[in-house]
């Protein structure tokens, strides 16, 4: 036989493109349509119904970046249609390539009942089937004209990403509204030929299933009438009839499809888009579910439920039936799908525990997964924090991203700080917005690197990352996927239904220990300052908000604010959103990010005031407030008496024109050009500083990096770097006892403050840097004459260890990386730490010096300048704190880290106020003091071992405690786990190295 299978390849594209897609809608007619264009935000569902309008032609252009317009279409369905299935096909102005970042649509019937989203590949709404000649067809619009941020040149600056500079010219031209007979027999010819085609095009040429399905193909071609492709499709369907038969081999791959809709709570879009966005989705789905009896659909994210529930009270009905029918399924029980590097230890339990009691307060579920497709790798704390809120499972897809080397599981047990282990599963269709092509069910069977051991694998099916979910023809295809030869089999599944059957099939899989780093999107460390600092204020004053309230509460009967902090970490919690705190969204979000931050810290601040003022009384006793887990100038954690002084700084003139700052443990020069040049240890006769080179020096880097401006810095911005050692002024502070430096670079001042506290072993940096420079990067470096093959970054609930050499390709793609509040870096006998009070991307390097000696480098990230998508990134004012511990042990580092967070507060008042918690371990670290989120009264304590050691400590209550259990971070008890003995208020405990425990103290 001649080869002629391109030929016939090509004929089925020209013919369904030209012939056969068109004739889906064989008729149509034009409705009349009629706009209210909002004058501000939008509006409530009613005044967008009742609001006067003005027609409008298809043609015309509308929606200014940013509005919302109300569409009122009308129409008469003809008589000669009785009978027939037809629908209203609304085409705002959309481009099919873009579903989820332009133009969407609400529609409602007059009475304001939600019927379905409209996007770009989603534009039909359903008016009968069958339906009545002369029906009278009335239908709302809720449009939104979002602009395209990101374009088909992307990554190109742009000033749409902000209301106050986007404009106000029209973005979209409204290309049709019709009324459409929909030919339901050609619509299933074409899912026919699509499956059958994208399935030819992905087995081996030689393949005897290739050829028979191109036959079959050929057949049908042949049996179409170009001039009456209606009235003859039924036709070329029989002659598919066999090849669409042929079920699948045994030893087929399974593929779990997982309705999905990956909807960014923010990113190209504001927040208040983003609650538009779940509704048309969730609109969307719901409908699909009456449709489709075998479609199951997941959605992720506690908050944006609650969005539906606080804003689409009709939706949210809809919702909520679908759910009690288990085929709406909530998953991954977070708040929302947050970054896992950055948060704190109390913020990444706060995720699970808002997370899964909102899913359980609403509908009795509990989620078994955490569900994270997007996120930019996975810090190492993070399994034991899944298996406490009382999951079992990690989906994520993000890792393939990675550019350097490829991940070597689909499905394996992750290997926490601690020991715990987690199943985790990376689906191999390598996208969270699978649409059932035969290109991605393919590439999931041959990139699946679990065979032989492994059949299963997730397929998150839906458009996302704007949202808009499955579509009628995705289900389509996966009905004729479920059982066919030459392809993995596709079945409609919830993720519990999923994992439960992959642990079963593969119970021993590979472990993977430490982190799941990302070799991409490494930026996101730094990007947008203030937002990051935002966060980690927050975090910590939320830690005192509570701990003071508990303990005035305990003590003085001080109201509790729980409905207030429970708000407030809602708020926190929604901006550590994969796309909100790595800085990668518009300016609109980091612009609302700040402000509310800033809401913030003033409504915590009037809490903690209140809660101190309650417990210090009326007198004039001085008192320290100490809210770290740490005793410093001789108060207690958690309690307040006057502070104990020690030490003096003095600060002498070096000849040269530099200082010299002494404490009696730590000697610190300063050159004329305000570099450290010598940190001496007094007490170890050890130096800090590397021979030959100066900490304290600011780096400024070309960063530009071959794409995702926000996300990433590629490696080759290390290739050149200018050295920012000129000094405008070198002078003593304003105390007398500190140097303070001013540079000026390029269009931007810093002015830097070297402080040395009396009786502490440490060196603070305090950093103003008012910024305007572009596509630059500023570093601030520490070289350190220490020797040492790796180095320990704080994480959640402990810390862990990097190389600081690049012996591999694994090594040398974490050329970034992250840390919470120290890094920390050690020979066997003396170690130094560098501490910080909101920055989280550092990198550490290594070099052998000619004398033989190693200097082992430290960089603290500050600031970057890129252009995408928010043009004017991080211009303005920047403050930061950070200091150079000089003889550190890996728990001075612990405690350093939170002295910096936790500054000190002083009033005046009666008298000591004791701790309501004390433990008699340093290593032993308390992350939260609070109440019963049940409103009980009873005390909730949650503690880690911070050292990596085991540890063997004594908690004791300074209340009387009628009893204690052990809990997971929902403070639920914990079946298979004895509760401590109590005496006296006296708790013992024995942790495993960075073991995290809640107990539960019920007061007497």
């Amino acid at each position: 036989m001649h080869d002629d299978r391109t030929l016939v390849e090509a004929r089925l594209r020209r013919v369904l493109d030209e012939r056969i897609r068109p004739a889906v809608y064989p008729e149509s007619v034009p409705l009349e349509v009629a706009v209210w264009h909002a004058p501000g935000e939008p509006v409530p569902v009613a005044e967008g119904l009742a609001a006067d309008v003005e027609p409008i032609t298809v043609g015309s252009r509308w929606g200014a970046p940013w509005g919302t317009s109300w569409f009122r279409v009308t129409g008469t369905v003809p008589e000669a249609w009785a009978g027939r299935t037809v629908e209203a096909v609304l085409d705002l102005g959309f481009d099919e390539n873009m579903p989820g970042f332009q133009c969407e649509g609400l529609v409602y019937r007059p009475d304001g009942t939600p019927v379905k989203g409209l996007n770009p590949r989603n534009q039909w709404v359903r008016i009968g089937a069958p339906v009545q000649g002369g029906e009278e067809v009335r239908l709302h619009v809720e449009a939104a004209s979002n602009p395209v941020v990101m374009d088909y040149r992307p990554f190109t600056p742009t000033p749409l990403g902000d209301l106050e500079t986007a404009g106000s010219d029209p973005q979209y031209t409204l290309t049709r509204m019709d009324l459409a007979v929909l030919d339901e027999t050609v619509w299933h010819l074409v899912t026919d030929l699509e499956v059958l085609g994208e399935l030819m095009a992905e087995l081996p040429v030689d393949a005897p299933r290739r050829w028979e399905i191109l036959r079959a193909v050929e057949r049908a071609l042949d049996a179409v009438d170009l001039q009456d492709v209606g009235g003859t499709a039924e036709r070329a369907r029989s002659r598919l009839t066999d090849v669409l038969a042929a079920p699948a081999v045994p030893s087929a791959h399974r593929i779990s499809a997982v309705g999905h809709a990956h909807i960014d709570s923010a990113w190209l879009w504001p927040l208040r888009e983003t609650v538009r966005k779940v509704a048309r989705t969730a609109a969307n789905m719901t409908a699909l579910l009456d449709d489709e009896p075998d479609f199951v659909f997941a959605m992720s994210q506690a908050q944006q439920w609650a969005w539906v529930k606080e804003h689409r009270p009709e939706v949210w009905a809809r919702v909520k039936k679908a759910v009690a029918e288990g085929r709406f399924v909530p998953a991954g029980g977070m708040w929302v799908e947050s970054d896992t590097n950055m948060p704190g230890s109390e913020a990444m339990a706060r995720q699970f525990v808002h997370g899964k009691r909102f899913f359980l307060d609403e509908f009795g579920v509990e989620n078994d997964e955490a569900w994270l497709p997007d996120t930019f790798g996975f810090a190492a704390g993070l399994p034991q924090i899944i298996k406490a809120a009382g999951s079992r499972y990690l989906l994520t897809q993000k890792i393939s991203w990675s550019r350097t080397n490829r991940f070597p599981h689909h499905t394996f047990r992750w290997e926490g700080i601690d020991g715990t282990r987690i199943f985790t599963h990376f689906p191999p269709v390598d996208t969270y917005n699978c649409s059932m092509r035969g290109a991605e069910i393919a590439h999931a069977v041959r990139n699946f690197k679990d065979k032989g051991a492994a059949r299963h694998s997730l397929a998150p099916t839906g458009w996302g990352d704007g949202g808009g979910g499955t579509t009628r023809e995705m289900v389509a295809k996966a009905a004729r996927l479920r059982d066919l030869e030459g392809s993995a089999t596709v079945t409609w599944e919830t993720p519990s239904a999923f994992f439960a059957k992959a642990e079963a099939e593969n119970p021993e899989p590979p472990v993977w220990v430490g982190e799941l780093y990302l070799e991409l999107h490494r930026a996101t460390l730094t990007s947008q300052a203030g937002t990051k600092q935002g966060n980690r204020r927050s975090e910590h004053l939320l830690r005192e908000a509570e701990l003071w309230a508990a303990t005035a509460a305990v003590r003085t009967g001080f109201p509790y604010p729980y409905a207030d902090l429970d708000r407030i970490w809602k708020t926190v919690l929604l901006h550590q959103f994969h796309d909100i705190l790595p800085g990668s969204s518009i300016a609109w979000v980091h612009r609302e990010a700040r402000a509310t931050y800033a809401r913030v810290a003033d409504e915590l601040g009037g809490i903690i005031d209140a809660a101190q003022r309650a417990l210090a009384g009326e007198g004039s006793v001085p008192l320290l407030f100490n809210a770290a887990p740490h005793t410093r100038s001789g108060v207690p954690a958690g309690g307040a008496r006057p502070a104990e002084v020690s030490g003096r700084t003095t600060r002498t003139e070096r000849p040269d024109g530099g200082h010299v700052l002494d404490n009696g443990l730590l000697r610190v020069g300063v050159d004329a050009r305000g570099l450290v040049d010598s940190a001496l240890d007094l007490a170890a006769g050890r130096e800090t500083i590397a021979p030959g080179r100066t900490g304290n020096l600011l780096q400024l880097h070309q960063d530009l990096p071959n794409m995702w401006d926000a996300w990433d810095v590629d490696e080759f911005y290390r290739n050149t770097v200018t050295d920012l050692t000129d000094a405008d002024e070198v002078t003593p502070g304003d105390d007398g006892v500190t140097v303070r430096i001013v540079r000026t670079f390029g269009a931007s001042r810093v002015t830097q403050v070297l402080s040395l506290p009396p009786g502490e072993k440490r060196l603070v940096v305090d950093t103003e840097v008012d910024w305007h420079e572009t596509e630059k990067f500023l570093k601030l470096a520490f070289p350190l004459d220490l020797h040492t093959d790796r180095y320990a970054s704080e994480t959640q609930f402990g810390h862990f260890f990097r190389p600081t050499h690049t012996n591999t390709s694994w090594e040398a793609a974490k050329f970034e990386a992250c840390n919470h509040r120290f890094v920390h870096l050690q020979e066997p006998d003396w170690g130094v730490a560098v501490v910080n009070d909101g920055t989280y991307g550092h990198d550490v390097t290594r070099a052998v010096r000619g004398d033989g000696g190693t200097t082992t480098t430290v960089r603290v990230s500050l600031l970057r300048a890129p252009r995408f998508p928010d043009p004017e990134t991080d211009q303005g004012v920047h403050r930061f704190r950070h200091a150079l511990v000089p003889g550190a042990s890996i728990g001075d580092a612990v405690r350093e880290g939170w002295r910096v967070n936790l500054p000190e507060r002083r009033l005046h008042g009666a008298g000591e106020v004791a701790p309501l918690v004390t433990v008699d371990r340093d290593s032993v670290v308390v992350t939260a003091v609070k109440l019963a989120d049940d409103g009980s009264g009873d005390v909730v304590v949650r503690f880690h071992e911070a050292h990596g050691a085991r540890a063997h400590a004594t908690l004791t209550a300074g209340f009387p405690v009628a009893g204690v259990e052990v809990t997971d971070l929902l403070e639920r008890p914990l079946a298979d786990t004895a509760p401590p003995a109590v005496d006296d208020g006296r708790i013992t405990v024995r942790l495993r190295p960075f073991e995290l425990t809640t107990l539960r103290l019920k007061q007497a």
